[in-house]
């Protein structure tokens, strides 16, 4: 439905769903968009003109890194499959200078990885100075999945949490802002993103057959997302819950978190090592 062109332009989402200020899970409308009164083509518009912004402050970041900055941002993306974690890669990430930005997904560990500690190939994919880093899933693996499958005995995943939060703890002391999103789509909304994938012959490499099987464990992973929220929610390293049934809303709230961080460094650009006007008459003379 196209917006309306008498009234103002609809602002950026002002509501952020925090964890530790919403209740259950269960209880948030995967195609709620808190905070934001407008259509689809409103939120398509405004992420356009909210990523100029966002592209704008990453480069300052990206300048003082350079410049000996130890600051960096570390965006979590947790979601069930089909969530849109990759295309908020794509589409918010995509809209900032690639060189300031660093990019790791985990799936299944390696045998290499299984033989040493969990968070052992999370360090190796940290973020550097001036940095966003990316994780499309994330150590948070190892107390969804590997909880819902049973894959380590129940003493091991449960010791995890406070293991991650020491962890975070040590990120941000490092100068690493931690943003964790968890988006949060339906079933109903994961099958027809699936019936897509089958229906597209474009698509098909995104199809996987357990994503079926995963499905079968939906209330397996909710519980666990729900423990994951009520245990490592905490200042230092906030959780938001991300309504994702509507793509368009969820990268918008994803692009004002990022650049809420960035303003928050309160980013000026690097003043020269050099003296800028001898520099200006070398060229002069070259």
């Amino acid at each position: 439905m196209a917006s309306s062109t008498d009234a103002d332009p609809p602002a950026a989402p002002t509501t952020t769903l925090r964890a530790s200020s919403i209740g259950p899970l269960a209880d948030i409308d995967p195609r709620d968009t808190p905070g934001f009164k407008g259509y689809k083509s409103d939120g398509k518009a405004l992420l356009k003109e909210r990523g100029e912004v966002l592209a704008a402050l990453q480069e300052r970041l990206y300048a003082h890194g350079r410049s000996g900055d130890r600051r960096s941002i570390l965006l979590v993306l947790q979601g069930m499959d089909t969530s849109g974690k990759g295309g908020i890669v794509r589409h918010v990430v995509g809209m900032v200078d690639p060189q300031g930005v660093s990019h790791a997904t985990f799936g299944k560990p390696t045998e290499e990885e299984l033989a040493h500690d969990f968070l052992w190939r999370i360090r190796k994919k940290l973020p550097l100075p001036g940095q966003i880093g990316v994780f499309d899933r994330s150590h948070y693996e190892d107390v969804l999945a590997v909880r819902v499958h049973e894959l380590v005995p129940e003493s091991q995943w449960q010791a995890r949490y406070e293991v991650i939060n020491d962890f975070e703890r040590e990120l941000v002391a490092e100068g690493t802002t931690v943003i964790k999103a968890m988006l949060h789509i339906s079933p109903g909304e994961q099958r027809k993103r699936l019936t897509k994938r089958l229906n597209r012959p474009d698509k098909y490499w995104k199809y996987n057959p357990s994503d079926i099987d995963e499905r079968g464990f939906w209330s397996a992973y909710q519980e666990a997302y729900q423990v994951v929220l009520d245990r490592t929610d905490n200042d230092d390293a906030p959780w938001y819950v991300i309504p994702a049934d509507r793509k368009w809303f969820a990268r918008l709230s994803i692009t004002e978190l990022l650049i809420d961080a960035l303003e928050a460094m309160d980013l000026e650009w690097p003043d020269p090592d050099f003296d800028v006007e001898h520099e200006k008459k070398r060229l002069a003379k070259s």
